[in-house]
């Protein structure tokens, strides 16, 4: 992991303007106030890209702008923002060649945001979280060159549910898959309570309930809660539910 901040100091330092790329779903929990600390410190403006903006409504995206600026909206699998987010960063740079570094958590959409801004596969992509793994340099036109840093966590953090909600811990990684799932049941019971069309209301009986809607069951009919708990995960980090 210190090899990857190396990088990721090195991309801060070449760069003349740092994206910083959030998950629209979890902006405040993908913000690495770290690397933002680093940027600020080196006099290098920063702007909020904020991506899987498909996947929330339009007040939630409302109260981003409020509390983040400047900033844009982005989807990379639905292709939307992206001739926005080239005219901002040129509007930034003041019409000048500039150099992008883009940074933000592990698989919050960076290589697939580069691949929206240039259309074309020139940065790798997985679902698996830490794919990129070294400095990635892409020219996305005659005025715009990005560097591409492998996603880091702030040094202290530790929050294993956290960087399971965010995507940032793959659902096949997670340890304790039943503790995340119910912690995101607690969080966003209402949600999920629609989304899955389930009547439950405590966390424990909702990952149950689930488990029976599924006919996910364990030897003896009881409810295979953990199968159940990965599957729920991998839905919920790959995009299969809306705020």
């Amino acid at each position: 992991m210190s090899s990857f901040w190396t990088i990721v100091n090195k991309v801060i330092k070449d760069s003349d303007l740092i994206i910083e790329v959030l998950d629209a779903r979890l902006f405040q929990e993908t913000r690495n106030l770290e690397i933002e600390q680093k940027i600020i410190r080196a006099g290098k403006p920063i702007l909020f890209v904020l991506n899987k903006c498909d996947l929330v409504e339009r007040d939630h995206l409302d109260q981003i702008k409020k509390e983040l600026y400047p900033c844009v909206f982005i989807s990379s699998t639905q292709k939307l923002g992206t001739t926005l987010l080239k005219k901002k960063i040129l509007e930034l740079s003041r019409g000048e060649a500039v150099v992008v570094g883009i940074v933000g958590y592990p698989n919050v959409g960076k290589s697939s945001l580069i691949n929206a801004l240039s259309g074309r596969g020139a940065a790798r992509t997985s679902s698996e979280s830490g794919f990129t793994r070294a400095l990635q340099k892409i020219r996305v036109d005659n005025k715009i060159v990005v560097l591409d840093t492998p996603g880091v966590f702030p040094w202290k953090e530790k929050d294993e549910n956290k960087h399971t909600q965010s995507g940032a811990l793959s659902y096949s990684r997670v340890k304790d898959a039943i503790s995340a799932a119910l912690q995101l049941f607690q969080e966003k019971r209402e949600l999920l309570q629609a989304h899955y069309d389930l009547t439950s209301s405590d966390p424990d009986d909702l990952l149950e309930e689930l488990a029976k809607k599924w006919k996910k069951l364990a030897k003896g009919g009881k409810p295979d809660l953990e199968a159940t708990a990965r599957i729920f995960l991998k839905e919920w980090q790959t995009g299969k539910i809306r705020f």
